[in-house]
């Protein structure tokens, strides 16, 4: 016998006219960072965030400080490849502030992810400036502790020299990576 699965419908408590009443909304995330490229580690955050919310948009945003490996609309469709399961979560390119993002598609989260305290350090104030512009919060979730030593810095390290990715992130973001550098993964790896 097939087992019913309970549709989880947030709602939101106010007081009016002496009274409760319940408001049925639509809960909306957003996940942004560079993605440059996606891991386990950024999936699994999204993956998580997808089981909080009605709908995660993934951001993939340009970040100025850093020198990108991989093209915005490439990660794009890497991350559109990684999440084509999720039935609740999109992908989109971010060129501008992430609270206009928000404000455009009515998300009042951003999840992002923590892996220790110089995330938290990075984190927090990006926090507090979203909340002091937009209102939007921003929720950390801690990762599953078999990705939690991922970054995307380590797997361009390691593939840079030849180093084996093909656990740390997608298939086909392996293959990608691989080729920018013009590298190939260690023999064994290729088994």
């Amino acid at each position: 016998m097939a087992r019913a699965t309970a549709l989880r419908v947030p709602v939101r408590h106010r007081w009016h006219g002496g009274g409760y009443v319940i408001d049925v909304t639509s809960r909306i995330a957003v996940c942004p960072g560079s993605f440059d490229p996606v891991t386990h580690g950024h999936l699994d955050v999204v993956r998580r965030a997808a089981t909080l919310y009605d709908e995660v948009i993934v951001a993939v945003g340009i970040n100025a400080s850093k020198s990108a490996l991989l093209q915005a609309d490439e990660r794009v469709r890497l991350f559109e490849q990684a999440v084509a399961e999720m039935a609740n979560v999109r992908v989109e390119r971010m060129d501008g502030l992430l609270v206009d993002l928000c404000r455009e598609h009515g998300a009042d989260v951003i999840v992002k992810g923590l892996r220790g305290g110089a995330d938290f350090d990075d984190e927090h104030p990006m926090a507090a400036m979203n909340r002091h512009l937009s209102g939007v919060e921003t929720v950390f979730l801690i990762p599953d502790a078999t990705v939690a030593h991922i970054s995307s810095s380590m797997v361009k390290d390691v593939a840079r020299y030849g180093g084996d990715i093909t656990d740390l992130v997608p298939a086909p973001v392996a293959d990608v990576v691989y080729r920018a550098f013009g590298t190939h993964p260690p023999k064994e790896a290729e088994a």
